[in-house]
């Protein structure tokens, strides 16, 4: 069986204030009223990989407001949270972060940065924030990229993270009016490298995705992709010529007050390929099965490249599917032997995978979650 949690422990995390779960390896199907608290088990677990998780939100907003009144078991001074997993392989991962402190995480009981839980666990999601990906700026889908090559490349989100630190340093030089050049060509310098390797990263993704999507058997629509920068022009990524475009951009970044050109100004283009028509004049449903089409194109290749299948986390993900569309997904999420999480409103949505999946009916009362086992019908 493929890799995939046996235990997920949540501890005043949000509306939950303690929760022990047992999967053994199925799909796993959440249902309950809206604000029950499904997305909540969602976020605990994609706190699993790096970075802010589904939500993207800081560490702090996770935990339970009432945490320190109600006194959740297992946390000292319940001003916190802690999500503890077992995965399959046997290893014990725990994360969590106290009240206005950093996220932390362990791995087997030691100290690990958030990027080893790349390199150990592949989390990929799917949010009904993310049904407008295609219509809204490019900063969304530039992280909707990041996260799939994250994905491929464990590495990726470190390269990020130094391109913007030298970035921001940059921008400071220049609105403090510093004019030695100097400065700027080491910062730059730093700039071009991991600029280079973000974008090599983003372009591999690509690839992938195009590769896995090719002579794939799936009722989910195609995407050809592509990656521009502002206005569609091509950005230099070899380091020199990129070091080079900062360089030559220097006097009109310092007239904006920030970088005007660089990887960070990148944009995913997409269209539907059978229509030929770009991905944000697409129908609503059918800009839907485009984003699932590339989540399911992103688990096969990772599939494909490590011998298992990702976790997949699809947050009310029948929205603006018609029932055929929906029983297609949650075969081809069988085929695919992926541990998924998936959430709606009622069991109902969830009756083309039967005895395939466990089922948990989520309730709330007084601000708290409770959560029961169930068949799926």
């Amino acid at each position: 069986m493929a890799l995939h949690l046996e235990t997920l422990t949540l501890v005043a995390f949000r509306s939950h204030v303690r929760a022990r779960l047992a999967f053994d390896g199925r799909p796993v199907a959440i249902w309950g009223p809206n604000g029950a608290g499904k997305t909540n088990i969602l976020e605990a677990i994609s706190m699993l990989s790096p970075g802010r998780g589904l939500r993207g939100v800081p560490a702090e907003e996770m935990a339970r407001r009432a945490a320190r009144a109600d006194g959740a078991a297992g946390w000292p001074g319940a001003v916190g949270w802690k999500v503890t997993a077992r995965l399959s392989t046997g290893e014990e991962v725990e994360t969590w972060a106290e009240a206005g402190g950093p996220r932390a995480v362990r791995i087997d009981g030691k100290a690990a940065p958030q990027a080893a839980l790349g390199r150990l666990l592949r989390v990929l999601w799917l949010t009904p924030a993310m049904d407008r990906l295609w219509i809204e700026g490019a900063e969304g889908r530039r992280r909707f990229l990041d996260r799939i090559a994250l994905s491929f490349a464990p590495g990726h989100g470190e390269a990020v993270l130094a391109y913007e630190r030298a970035m921001r340093e940059r921008n400071r030089l220049m609105r403090d009016g510093v004019g030695d050049g100097a400065w700027y060509a080491a910062l730059e310098g730093r700039m071009a490298e991991a600029g280079a390797a973000l974008a090599a990263n983003r372009r591999t993704a690509l690839a992938r995705l195009a590769a896995a999507t090719a002579g794939a058997e799936t009722v989910f629509p195609a995407a050809e992709l592509s990656l521009v920068g502002p206005e569609g022009a091509e950005m230099p990524e070899e380091p020199a010529a990129l070091a080079e475009a900062l360089a030559a951009g220097r006097r009109r970044d310092t007239a904006a007050g920030r970088a005007l050109s660089g990887p960070h100004r990148a944009d995913l283009g997409a269209v539907y390929a059978a229509k030929g028509v770009p991905a944000a004049q697409c129908s609503t449903g059918e800009q839907k099965a485009l984003l699932i089409s590339l989540v399911l194109a992103n688990a096969r290749a990772l599939a494909e490249d490590t011998g298992a299948p990702p976790l997949l986390l699809l947050d009310e993900v029948a929205a603006h599917l018609d029932a055929g569309r929906r029983a297609a997904l949650q075969d081809e999420i069988v085929a695919l032997g992926a541990q998924a999480f998936l959430t709606g409103t009622g069991p109902e949505l969830f009756a083309g995978l039967g005895g395939r999946a466990q089922g948990l009916a989520v309730t709330e009362a007084e601000g708290q979650s409770g959560i029961e086992a169930r068949e799926v019908p």
